[in-house]
């Protein structure tokens, strides 16, 4: 067993996506500005992040996403405006997302996969351990998945995926793990991963959601990591490397996380968070259910 020599402080948000399952909507909106009730969905992410004692956030963009710039930036004309008003409540609101966190910038350039995105990082990240949060996946606040991701990475050095245990039929969506058990129920030691394998070739049904805590030492393996499945700089190639080489960076190990978890990279499972959020929120939920529950009853 190993530690962490470094706490950690910065986290990495790839957002260079296209995001062509949400089209035409995102053809000139970036996907992670689609509001998930009333807050875009990237905001969620970078809320979790400096939840869990991460102020520093790198994101990884691309062309057309200067929106996302725009939203963690002060507006002062609609300050103003609001201030004017006397609106408190939603200049507060407003200038939440500029306040959040201490945000940075880079451009991933060419789409090159979610492995490319990360090494985009290098720079910023330095050779600290670094979490990396997907922003397809919201998980409950109620839920902190990546504090826990941390504490492992402290405890067992290396890097630390996110594990899921989903439906056999649903693995081809995902990277798959092969897991050891640990001293600790909720931690795995993971000893191989495959990318979105089909039912007859995955290892497991654990798969591995949209979040990492990374030892630096997976920058030097990206660097090496030949284009794998689509042709894309895969990460999960890199975490099999370190799995099986431990000597590179560390041992990978697994979270297995059983809590509330949003995905709003599927139009479907998009439209379902957006009903959960809202029937759980004090200011909209009891009319929202009550209005709920009669379309239901009426359509049925």
């Amino acid at each position: 067993m190993t530690a962490s020599r470094t706490r950690i402080s910065k986290a990495v948000i790839p957002a260079a996506g296209l995001g062509t399952r949400f089209l035409p909507a995102t053809k000139a909106t970036p996907k992670e500005m689609l509001p998930v009730v009333d807050k875009p969905a990237i905001q969620y992410v970078v809320e979790e992040a400096v939840t869990a004692g991460l102020p520093d956030v790198l994101m990884v963009t691309g062309r057309n996403k200067r929106p996302l710039e725009d939203h963690f930036d002060r507006n002062y004309e609609l300050e103003e405006m609001l201030r004017h008003k006397g609106d408190g409540d939603r200049l507060s609101r407003v200038q939440e997302s500029s306040d959040l966190a201490t945000m940075h910038y880079v451009r991933q350039g060419d789409p090159r996969g979610l492995g490319h995105a990360v090494l985009c990082a290098a720079p910023h990240v330095g050779e600290q351990p670094f979490a990396v949060l997907l922003g397809d996946d919201l998980i409950d606040p109620r839920d902190p998945l990546l504090t826990r991701m941390i504490e492992a990475q402290e405890r067992y050095g290396g890097s630390v995926v996110a594990l899921l245990e989903v439906d056999p039929d649903q693995v081809h969506l995902y990277g798959c793990a092969v897991i050891e058990p640990t001293g600790d129920d909720d931690i795995h030691r993971v000893t191989g991963l495959v990318e979105k394998p089909s039912r007859e070739e995955a290892p497991s049904n654990y798969a591995i959601i949209g979040r990492y805590v990374l030892d630096a030492a997976v920058f030097d393996v990206l660097r090496k990591t030949q284009p794998g499945r689509g042709g894309e700089i895969q990460l999960t190639d890199a975490l099999q490397t370190l799995a099986q080489n431990p000597d590179l960076g560390g041992p990978v190990h697994g979270v297995l996380f059983k809590g509330r978890r949003y995905d709003t990279g599927d139009r479907a499972d998009y439209l379902r968070s957006i009903v959960r959020l809202a029937c759980e929120r004090e200011d909209l939920g009891p009319d929202f259910r009550d209005w709920l529950r009669r379309y239901v009853a009426e359509e049925m």
